[in-house]
């Protein structure tokens, strides 16, 4: 499962290097391109879902939908970044799975969750996978915001992306 850490680490990384080269200021700008919401936002957001994922851990029982919302994780970088270390190294620390369940709500009309079986290296993917979806919106929001701002060519881009622009390259040589 080293694979697992090593993507949860390394998307960890890009977030905290694209981090540190926002400003505070650009960190919580609404962006137009992105209906208002911030960089900063994008990434509590994102966060949030490890952290569930860490008390679930703990607890045997993960639901998304408990976030905590917290806004001092959006609004102030260094928070932020302390946070991502602590995810970071609750990520490496967790080289066995362990089943978990997972509570989803759907119904709009109800508060009655759903219960799904699930294990902790299945949520730890699916982790990895909404990471990468919310960093390629993030990518939107930094160019307009903050288009000084460096992105490495894979920031926001799947594995199995980066492969495949890899093979296509290596097709046309």
């Amino acid at each position: 499962m080293s694979q697992l850490i090593n993507a949860s680490q390394a998307i960890l990384d890009q977030m905290s290097g694209v981090l540190r080269q926002l400003s505070e200021a650009e960190f919580i700008k609404p962006s137009k391109t992105l209906s208002g919401s911030s960089i900063g936002q994008h990434l509590r957001h994102t966060l949030e879902f490890f952290i569930c994922l860490e008390q679930g851990y703990q607890q045997g029982l993960i639901n998304y939908d408990k976030r905590s919302h917290d806004k001092m994780i959006e609004t102030d970088k260094e928070i932020a970044l302390e946070v991502i270390q602590r995810i970071r190294s609750f990520v490496t620390d967790q080289t066995s799975d362990k089943s978990l369940t997972l509570e989803v709500g759907y119904d709009l009309n109800s508060s009655e969750n759903v219960s799904v079986q699930t294990n902790y290296f299945r949520e730890l993917t699916y982790n990895i996978e909404h990471a990468v979806h919310h960093m390629a919106i993030m990518k939107i929001g930094i160019q307009e915001v903050a288009d000084h701002v460096r992105l490495s060519s894979d920031f926001g881009v799947a594995a199995s992306t980066i492969r495949y622009r890899e093979e296509s390259l290596i097709e046309v040589r």
